[in-house]
């Protein structure tokens, strides 16, 4: 026996999972009311622009009241309003969206502007409500004014209304945990971030206050205090990039993200086909690198829908600052759609290529102002390389590595783009060996961000040719000059039998005689540490540390070694060591203990030598 039917969902059930978990912040039930009078005003618009609407020179808004003292927020716009049936029809039938309807119904004239894709976004307003009103006249000649109201349950009244203008209210009477939503500084906080370019003017408490301004109270006359709407209805990335001034793109990005500090430079983006996108991406100057935290703003039809969306902004562009209006996106779509949709995955792919471009731009037409703004991008840079293969391969030849000598190079500028390449990590603290480079003629280049560890192992990987060597981890054959093996033996010998640091000892004759040894350690023991300290347990264990001494056979003091006594001999050894070491990094305890005390006997000496 078989049977079929169709299954049953009970609204009793539905509708407190619908207020509890429809959105996973409560607060977003503003914007989608808000939204839902954009697109009825848009629909108006629309009605009127095909001759099917009279256009009645009003203009074109929405008002919010809001009344701390009755706990209640109002909504309301002059659109299109709606009959009873489609009252019935809207909002009685949950999840069915006018929206969808009005586009199919006339596709053939267009329907941009309209957001759509909302759905259940009416019944976001139950999350912090008790009870939900409207009152709504519809355009439409000899329409009756109806009102609805519904405690959010699956019950609800319907009758006829005493709205005598055309369009929506939607009046909220607000749960008493709620009271937050009923104080007009937070409705505006609300407004700000999620409605600050919707295309229509928002307006709060527009007719009920009275000035109290200080003018006011002093002359006994209220002045002219023109309502100003919350919102810019016309953003500057809805403008041709041909209008937009240097300023004005300063301005909005001051207004948008309240950072008084200039732009470097910015992106404008403006793209009709293969899909719609438009919007500005800025790169901002860093305060501080170890917080490398952008903000990019998604938005659909002016609408915010959030903030660093990676399925549509890759995730190292998030570093950036900017506003991107992609009307193809819907506002509610979960992740898992963004994430396999090829139309999501080419926008993310052509937002990637304009900022390869506009860098590439820069190099070619005014490498100066690139190379000016290297240091607060170029941690960015390395990352995206990193992240996303199209972008390495789009900037590869145009990363920029700062030299000794103060210059900003590629690295083939640097050094034909193969070999060894020497890099300084902390100027201070590897300066005696900076200074060796710079009176030998040597350069390097600095690596001194925390991202640099990782990308030169990146580097190394991605150009076989290169070799990356800190510049305490060897020393040059350029530095190095010819050696008396026999005298060298001898040095070496007497350094070795006075030092028990298990550490590796080597003699060269630097060119520089005023050096007595240079500590290093290894490249890839050094490495180890590090990943070691980012990564702790991944070596079983911190790695340890190769320690290399080379001793100048140029200098006056090593030079002495064998024509001293074996306790001063023993105490010169030592000292020069620990020179070495602080030439390296900082002493440790038993270190430092040990370096005073080699320093006090060396004075000692000097002192009794000379009575």
């Amino acid at each position: 026996m078989s049977k079929t039917g169709k299954i049953m969902v009970n609204s009793e059930n539905l509708m407190p999972i619908i207020k509890k978990w429809l959105y996973s912040d409560k607060d977003i039930f503003l914007r989608e009311i808000v939204a839902n009078a954009c697109d009825a005003i848009s629909k108006h618009k629309k009605l009127v622009s095909i001759g099917q609407a009279q256009d009645t020179g009003d203009e074109y808004e929405i008002n919010i009241t809001v009344d701390k003292d009755a706990n209640v927020l109002t909504i309301s716009d002059n659109g299109i309003g709606m009959t009873a049936d489609e009252v019935e029809k809207y909002i009685t039938q949950i999840a069915f969206s006018g929206a969808s309807e009005f586009i199919s119904k006339y596709n053939e004239t267009n329907g941009d502007g309209i957001i759509g894709h909302f759905g259940l976004g009416f019944f976001s307003a139950f999350m912090v409500s008790s009870t939900v009103e409207i009152d709504t006249l519809s355009f439409a000649e000899g329409a009756q004014p109806v009102h609805w109201v519904s405690d959010g349950n699956e019950e609800y009244t319907i009758e006829k209304g005493e709205r005598s203008t055309r369009g929506t209210t939607v009046k909220l009477n607000l749960n008493p945990d709620e009271k937050e939503f009923a104080e007009e500084f937070r409705i505006r906080e609300l407004l700000r971030e999620y409605c600050s370019f919707m295309p229509y003017d928002i307006f709060v408490n527009k007719e009920d206050r009275a000035c109290d301004c200080d003018e006011c109270k002093e002359d006994g006359e209220p002045h002219d205090h023109t309502p100003k709407p919350v919102n810019n209805k016309t953003p500057l990335y809805l403008k041709d990039p041909k209008e937009c001034t240097d300023e004005e793109y300063t301005e909005f990005y001051r207004n948008v993200f309240f950072d008084m500090d200039a732009p470097l430079f910015w992106i404008h983006l403006n793209v009709d086909y293969p899909f719609n996108l438009k919007g500005i991406l800025y790169f901002p100057k860093q305060k501080n690198v170890m917080e490398l935290q952008g903000e990019v703003k998604l938005y659909c039809n002016q609408v915010f829908i959030a903030d660093n969306i990676k399925e549509v902004i890759p995730e190292f562009l998030t570093l950036l600052k900017g506003v991107i209006d992609c009307p193809d996106i819907p506002l509610n779509v979960s992740r898992s759609f963004l994430q396999n949709d090829k139309e999501v995955a080419k926008i993310s792919k052509h937002i990637t290529k304009k900022v390869a471009d506009k860098l590439n731009n820069l190099f070619v037409a005014d490498r100066a102002k690139l190379e000016n703004a290297w240091s607060d991008i170029a941690p960015f840079v390395k990352f995206g390389c990193m992240k996303n293969d199209d972008f390495y391969d789009k900037m590869k030849d145009i990363i920029l590595y700062k030299t000794l000598e103060d210059k900003y190079v590629t690295i083939d500028e640097f050094n034909g783009g193969k070999g060894d390449v020497f890099y300084v990590s902390d100027a201070k603290t590897q300066a005696p060996l900076v200074d060796m480079f710079k009176k030998n003629s040597l350069n390097a280049v600095m690596m001194d961000t925390f991202i640099d560890l990782h990308f030169i192992n990146f580097l190394e990987y991605k150009r076989q040719d290169l070799k990356f060597k800190r510049i305490d981890s060897d020393t040059p054959e350029q530095l190095k000059g010819d050696v008396d093996r026999e005298s060298a033996d001898k040095i070496e010998g007497i350094f070795k039998s006075h030092i028990e640091d298990g550490i590796t000892i080597k003699t060269e004759s630097f060119k520089d005689e005023s050096v007595p040894a240079i500590v290093t350690v290894t490249e890839s023991s050094r490495r180890m540490q590090e990943m070691s300290k980012l990564y702790p347990g991944m070596f079983g264990g911190e790695a340890r540390e190769e320690l290399v001494c080379t001793l100048n056979l140029n200098n006056a003091a090593v030079k002495a070694l064998p024509k001293l006594d074996e306790a001063t001999a023993e105490a010169l050894s030592g000292y020069i060591l620990s020179v070495g070491k602080m030439s390296l990094r900082q002493l440790n305890g038993d270190e430092f203990s040990r370096f005073l005390k080699q320093s006090d006997n060396l004075l000692n000496m000097a002192i009794n030598a000379h009575d």
